[in-house]
C-alpha cells in the first residue's frame, strides 16, 4: 500500500468520483454504487469532460442496472489508469501531478527512494532507479460499497417483478463483479444471506492461477462475533474476506450501528488477539467448498485489518497502526473538507467548515430504521422542517431505494414519503390522543427523511446536472468528529495532517477517539432507557444491563491502557482517568433490577 489512510465511502455522491480525484496518487478510496442513476449521469458528465463516446444505458433496458455501474467502473479504471501513465512519464521537477503524487508520500519508502533520486546527477545509476520508482508508483484501490440490506426487488417497465438476481444489491454486484477493476467490494449494514450465496455465481471472486484475487471483499464490521459468523458463511460458499474493515459503531458518519456496547479498543485487541484463530477456524471450510467446486487451493490467503471511525490526530493513527497492527486507517468525514477529495457542493461545505458541536446529531432521519448521522446546516433538514411548517410534511419518492413498508398494501412504500406520512398522520389524528402524547407520535413520523434524493444532490449541484423539478436540497451525514475541523482545507493539508507534518487541530480541545466514542455510547444508553421507560419487559432490561456492563468492560480495559495514553493521544494520564472516571459514574444509575 502506497499510504497507511484510506478514505471510506461517504454517502452516495461524496465519494462517488473520490478515484478520480486521489487514487492518482496512490490513495484508496470507496465509491457507493447505490444509486445507479447517479452513476449514469455521472458517466455521461466524465464522458464529456474527457471527449469520451457516450451511449446512454437506458432505465429499462436489460440488466441496466448492472450495465450502468460495469460502464462507470470501467470509465473511472481507464481514465485513472490513464492519470498514472502520465504521472510515470512525466518530468517529476515540473509537472504538477507527479509533484502532488511524491510530496504527499509518507516518510520512508517510494518517498525515501524519490529523495535519494533527487541527489543522484544524470547516470545509469540514476536511469536505473528511475524504472524501480516507475514501477512502484501505482494507484490507489478504486473500491466499491454495496449496502447488503439495501436491496428491493425490482420490476420491468409493464410491473412484472423481475427475478432476485435483479434486486438492487444482487444487480450492483453484478456491476462490480463485470467490470474491469482490480479490487474490493465493501459489503455493509450486515448480513443478507440472498446476496453472500450470490456472490459464489461469480469466477472473479475465486482464487486465480496466481493463488490471488481479481476481485476481493471486505467486510464492514463492529464487533468480533458478526465477523467470525460472516467469515464462515462465506467460506463455506467458496468465499474468502480479504479485509476486516472495522467500524466504530456511534464515532462514524453514515447510518450507526450500535454494537451493544462494545468500544473499539476492546473491539480491536479481540481482532488483534484472535487473528491467527479466525484464519484456522475459518481456511478450511473455504478450502473445502473450493475442493467441491473443483479447485485446489492449499495457500493462505492474506487477511487485513483495518479500521475506522473517529480518527482525528496523527497520534491516534500511529497508535492504531503501532499497537493493534492494522493495516490502514480510515479517514473520512475529515475529507469532506477537502474539495480536492470529495463531491461536496459549495453551500454545505461552508456549512460543515462554520459548524460547531451541536449541528452533529444521531437522529431517526433514515427511512431503513438505523439511527442515522445528522446535520442540522443542512438544507435538506432545512427543507424538511419548511414542508412541516407548510403542511405538506414528507417527500415524493421517485427512486425507491429504501422502501420499507407494505402498510398500504403490497407494494413497499418509503416511510419518509408523501404518501406514507400523510397515512400516518390520518391515523394518528383519530387516535385523539392528548396534545403532547399526540406532538411526540407526530414528531417520529415526520422526522425520516429522503436520503436518496438528498445524499446525491451534491453532485448533481456541483457540476451542475441538476435537473428541472429535482429538489435541490442536500442530506448530509458526516460523522461527529467533524465539529473539530474548523475551515475547508486543501488535500496537502489533510495528508500533511494525517502523517503528523502539520496540525490542523492545534489548539483546538478534542478528547481522544476512545474518550469520544465512549461518551456517544453512554448517551446512546440514556436515550435508549428514556425512550423504553414505559414498556421496559424483560428483553429490554437484559439488553439495558448486558450494554451497561459491557461499557464498564471497556473503561476497565482503557484504564490498563494509562501507560501509553501520554505518548499516543498527547493527553495527560490524570485527564484520561478522570475522563474514565466521569463517565462510569453516569453508568451507575443506568441499569434496571
Amino acid at each position: 500500500m502506497t499510504h497507511t489512510f484510506h478514505i471510506p465511502v461517504l454517502g452516495l455522491a461524496f465519494s462517488v468520483d473520490t478515484p478520480l480525484k486521489v487514487a492518482q496518487y496512490g490513495i484508496s478510496s470507496v465509491m457507493s454504487i447505490v444509486d445507479d442513476e447517479l452513476v449514469e449521469r455521472l458517466r455521461a458528465y466524465y464522458s464529456k469532460q474527457h471527449n469520451l463516446p457516450y451511449k446512454e444505458i437506458e432505465k429499462y433496458s436489460p440488466d441496466a442496472r448492472a450495465n450502468r455501474i460495469s460502464a462507470y467502473l470501467n470509465m473511472v479504471k481507464d481514465l485513472v489508469d490513464k492519470q498514472i501513465r502520465h504521472i510515470k512519464r512525466a518530468n517529476w521537477l515540473k509537472d504538477d501531478h507527479a509533484i502532488q503524487y511524491f510530496r504527499l508520500l509518507p516518510e520512508g519508502g517510494l518517498k525515501q527512494l524519490f529523495n535519494t533520486w533527487l541527489t543522484l546527477t544524470p547516470s545509469p545509476e540514476k536511469e536505473s532507479l528511475t524504472e524501480i520508482i516507475k514501477e512502484q508508483i501505482t494507484a490507489g484501490d478504486i473500491d466499491v460499497n454495496i449496502m447488503s440490506k439495501v436491496d428491493k426487488i425490482n420490476h420491468a417497465k409493464n410491473g412484472e417483478m423481475l427475478p432476485e438476481q435483479f434486486s438492487d444489491a444482487s444487480a450492483a454486484l453484478r456491476g462490480f463483479a463485470n467490470s474491469n477493476l482490480r479490487s474490493s467490494v465493501v459489503l455493509s449494514a450486515g448480513m443478507n444471506p440472498r446476496l453472500y450465496s450470490y456472490l459464489a455465481e461469480f469466477p472473479a471472486f475465486m482464487p486465480n492461477s496466481a493463488g490471488t484475487f481479481d476481485k476481493k471483499i471486505t467486510l464492514k464490521v463492529s464487533d468480533y462475533r458478526s465477523a467470525l459468523i460472516q467469515a464462515k458463511f462465506l467460506a463455506k460458499k467458496g468465499i474468502w474476506i480479504s479485509e476486516y474493515r472495522i467500524e466504530s459503531g456511534l464515532n462514524c458518519g453514515g447510518h450507526a450501528f450500535a454494537t451493544e456496547g462494545f468500544l473499539l479498543g476492546p473491539i480491536l485487541e479481540e481482532f488483534k488477539t484472535n487473528k491467527l484463530n479466525m484464519i484456522q477456524e475459518v481456511l478450511p471450510l473455504y478450502q473445502q467448498a473450493l475442493a467441491e467446486k473443483g479447485i485446489i487451493f492449499n495457500d493462505t490467503p492474506l487477511l487485513k485489518i483495518t479500521v475506522q471511525g473517529g480518527v482525528g490526530t496523527n497520534r491516534e493513527h500511529q497508535f492504531l497502526m503501532n499497537h493493534y497492527g492494522v493495516d490502514q486507517v480510515g479517514w473520512g468525514s475529515p475529507f469532506l473538507l477537502v474539495p480536492e477529495a470529495t463531491t461536496v457542493d459549495e453551500e454545505t461545505l461552508q456549512n460543515l467548515a462554520s459548524a460547531d458541536a451541536s449541528d452533529f446529531y444521531i437522529s431517526e432521519a433514515s427511512p431503513l430504521g438505523v439511527p442515522f448521522n445528522n446535520f442540522r446546516k443542512s438544507t435538506a433538514e432545512i427543507n424538511r422542517l419548511q414542508r412541516i411548517e407548510q403542511g405538506k410534511p414528507g417527500f415524493p419518492c421517485t427512486k425507491k431505494y429504501l422502501v420499507s413498508s407494505n402498510v398500504c398494501g403490497e407494494e413497499l412504500i418509503c416511510t419518509a414519503s408523501r404518501q406514507y406520512q400523510n397515512l400516518k398522520i390520518k391515523e394518528l389524528k383519530a387516535q385523539d390522543l392528548p396534545q403532547p402524547e399526540y406532538q411526540q407520535a407526530f414528531d417520529k413520523i415526520v422526522e425520516k427523511q429522503c436520503l436518496c434524493e438528498g445524499l446525491a444532490a451534491p453532485a448533481y449541484l456541483k457540476y451542475d446536472i441538476l435537473k428541472p423539478r429535482e429538489r435541490k436540497a442536500v442530506a448530509i451525514c458526516p460523522g461527529p468528529n467533524t465539529a473539530y475541523f474548523k475551515k475547508v482545507y486543501s488535500l496537502k493539508e489533510m495528508v500533511d495532517h494525517i502523517y503528523g507534518r502539520i496540525n490542523v487541530l492545534k489548539n483546538v480541545e478534542r478528547p481522544s477517539l476512545f474518550v469520544n466514542e465512549l461518551e456517544l455510547y453512554v448517551k446512546h444508553l440514556a436515550t435508549y432507557i428514556n425512550n423504553n421507560v414505559a414498556d421496559l419487559d424483560n428483553k429490554k432490561k437484559k439488553y439495558i444491563n448486558k450494554f451497561n456492563a459491557q461499557l464498564l468492560e471497556g473503561i476497565a480495559y482503557y484504564r490498563g491502557l494509562q501507560e501509553q495514553v501520554q505518548q499516543a493521544f498527547g493527553e495527560s494520564k490524570a485527564n484520561f482517568l478522570e475522563q474514565l472516571n466521569r463517565y462510569e459514574l453516569q453508568l451507575k444509575p443506568l441499569v434496571v433490577e
